[in-house]
């Protein structure tokens, strides 16, 4: 499955771009990159958030995208005059619509799939889910619930006044700038994620060498500080005793010998 999934990837990657514009969007570039440069996600298909207006034909209820001439797009704000200008162009039923934020990613395994769809979630696109096929391509489709789709003309004819237009503009612009920020909140949950999916990397042996070397060096001080200290403690004791002695009267050579030779034990405990 690792090496089906590998050359569906590299299938993917390749593949021509069939959409309109022929390249990703430039506000999702970055969020595309991020996913493609795991081994475990590619990208299949996305748009940034548009909005468009549409001229479909009268009497009929069917307003995709397919069967429709497209009257203006734009995947950044517009104005009411940018609008306006586009419906004079229709002939048929024209409809304003806002379109937010899609991606369709393709995941390794259903785990990858539940990480992304968690991360998709928690970033506000509430519609999000997942596919999984029956070559076992398993597809989470990152998607949000906050569209508008309105009709505005019948036969050419606009059925609202100029003050209209520039509400569902504002409504239109508002509906993107949220949208770019949860784009944006998208792709810190997912740079988070990501972090935390990587395995811990332990210290090399070499590092692990020199701490023990710093350790035991630390160590042979502390003993050899200890011994110098306690060779101290016991000349000092064996000069107590000779002032002892001599206090006491006992000078004879046979003490002092004794004293002498215990001093010289002393300097090779």
């Amino acid at each position: 499955m690792e090496r089906t999934f590998s050359r569906w990837k590299i299938q993917g990657l390749n593949r021509l771009d069939l959409s309109k514009k022929g390249s990703v969007d430039e506000d999702i570039k970055h969020v595309a990159s991020l996913l493609n440069s795991c081994e475990q996600f590619f990208t299949t298909s996305s748009c940034s958030g548009r909005i468009i207006l549409i001229d479909g034909v009268a009497g009929s209820s069917d307003v995709h995208k397919q069967n429709c001439v497209w009257l203006f797009v734009s995947h950044q704000n517009c104005t009411s005059d940018d609008l306006m200008s586009a419906l004079s162009r229709s002939f048929g039923v024209a409809v304003l619509k806002f379109e937010p934020f899609v991606l369709h990613v393709q995941c390794r395994r259903l785990e990858d799939a539940q990480l992304l769809h968690s991360v998709a979630v928690n970033s506000g696109f509430k519609n999000s889910g997942l596919t999984v096929g029956k070559t076992g391509k398993i597809i989470l489709a990152v998607r949000s619930t906050h569209g508008l789709e309105v009709p505005l003309s019948r036969d050419g004819k606009l059925l609202v006044d100029g003050d209209y237009i520039q509400f569902l503009t504002q409504i239109a612009n508002q509906k993107m700038e949220e949208n770019l920020r949860r784009i944006q909140r998208f792709f810190q949950n997912l740079q988070s994620a990501l972090s935390a999916e990587r395995p811990y990397i332990p210290d090399s042996p070499g590092t692990q060498e020199r701490q023990d070397s710093r350790h035991t060096h630390k160590t042979g001080r502390r003993g050899e500080q200890g011994a110098n200290e306690q060779n101290q403690l016991n000349l000092y004791k064996q000069k107590q005793r000779r002032q002892q002695h001599e206090t006491d009267g006992y000078h004879g050579d046979g003490d002092s010998s004794l004293l002498e030779l215990d001093d010289c034990l002393n300097l090779f405990t």
